[in-house]
């Protein structure tokens, strides 16, 4: 089974307000929104400059 990772971040009380409000007009949850702009940029980063590949965690 997959298991979800979590990250934290620093971020501006006022950025956030501001992030909440776009995510609300796009009609995301705040978390959505953030998934949604990782995959846009890993998205546009492989359109770019190729597949990114992953290793194995052995090889990590």
């Amino acid at each position: 089974m997959k298991k979800n990772k979590h990250i934290s971040i620093r971020i501006d009380e006022d950025v956030l307000q501001k992030f909440h409000y776009v995510s609300k007009y796009e009609d995301r949850s705040a978390s959505g929104q953030i998934m949604y702009l990782i995959n846009n940029c890993i998205r546009e980063f492989e359109e770019k400059h190729g597949a990114i590949e992953l290793l194995d965690k052995a090889e990590k």
